[in-house]
């Protein structure tokens, strides 16, 4: 295993760089028509730390405009969320406890009348952003019509305003796989489309509950796309913070996949289960950079990456440092760092 010095903002660590040669190598050519991302939304799209505070999770950040059942969801927070983590409670059990915990705080939800405008109004004033290069990643898989299934436990409606929101467009290619509300005329929510899907069965299982982003709040009759299309793409490219988030891709019969991990905490107690259990982990909250630069390895230009490498290793100042992967093709030293 290859690293730097940990206190570096922005470090990559490559276990088996071997394995990772071969991985990019299949999926380059099998073509970006058999390629599909699969990515964690909370702290994998966004930001672990904004100002140097911790940064609000997509769930986390909703305010009811009813400070009463603000408190009753904390309530069910403060209970259910040590089970989840509990290694002594058998994954049967944990799972009904999940299953408990998300149809009751859902239950909360309609009950205290929230609106749309208030997830509107939650996000407005969140502290959430995204990572440095998400935009450029988004864009470069628009283009070549690759799609971009965002995982999540918590609700479709907020990921898709704060998308919204911070982003300020939509792409095409882009579906949320999560919990979707469903609104009155009058933008008061009435209840919750499909199956739920809590933290423990985020995985391909419920893609039939994807759906492209709203450019409007959810409707019970929202259109969504044929997803047999997605599923015959048999090459993943995966993105999570947990190790738990390499289960999203449960389900689906992949032929290779590239898992990535952001740690952005307690990087000296996990780093070695991280680098054990992902093909690439990005530490201390980094950006989305080296991302970009993975997902172009089959797809750019030789000189044109080349022009890429030499200005990564500019910025670095140090050839050596930036050499961290080898594209298999053409010998070309490409740094996943910065």
């Amino acid at each position: 295993m290859e690293r730097n010095d940990i206190s570096k903002a922005s470090e990559v660590v490559v276990s088996d760089r071997e394995l990772l040669q071969n991985k990019i190598a299949a999926i380059r050519s099998a073509g970006p028509h058999k390629l599909q991302v699969i990515a964690d939304f909370d702290r994998t799209l966004t930001r672990y730390l904004i100002n140097g505070q911790t940064g609000q999770s997509s769930h986390g950040l909703l305010r009811q405009e009813n400070p009463e059942f603000d408190a009753k969801r904390q309530q069910l927070y403060d209970y259910y969320h040590p089970l989840e983590f509990s290694p002594t409670i058998r994954i049967e059990e944990k799972t009904k406890l999940m299953e408990e915990w998300w149809g009751k705080t859902h239950a909360l939800l309609v009950e205290g009348g929230l609106t749309y405008n208030a997830i509107k109004q939650s996000v407005a004033n969140a502290t959430i952003a995204f990572r440095e290069g998400v935009v450029e990643l988004f864009e470069f898989l628009e283009e070549r019509d690759i799609p971009v299934l965002i995982f999540s436990a918590g609700l479709a409606d907020i990921i898709e305003e704060v998308l919204r929101q911070k982003l300020h467009r939509s792409f095409k290619n882009v579906k949320i796989v999560s919990n979707r509300m469903v609104f009155d005329s009058e933008g008061r929510l009435v209840s919750f489309k499909g199956k739920t899907i809590h933290s423990l069965n985020k995985n391909e299982h419920a893609l039939d509950m994807a759906a492209p982003l709203h450019d409007q709040l959810g409707d019970i009759d929202g259109s969504t796309d044929d997803n047999a299309s997605v599923k015959r793409r048999t090459n993943v490219l995966l993105l999570g913070d947990h190790i738990g988030d390499l289960g999203m891709s449960d389900g689906l019969n992949y032929e290779t996949r590239i898992s990535v991990a952001f740690l952005n905490d307690n990087i000296e107690k996990s780093l070695g289960s991280y680098s054990k259990a992902f093909d690439v982990v990005y530490l201390n909250d980094a950006p989305m950079w080296g991302l970009v630069k993975l997902v172009s390895l089959s797809y750019v230009q030789l000189e044109v990456f080349t022009s890429m490498i030499m200005l990564c290793a500019f910025r670095l100042g140090n050839l050596d440092c930036a050499w961290q992967l080898y594209d298999l093709g053409s010998s070309m030293p490409i740094c996943l760092q910065c």
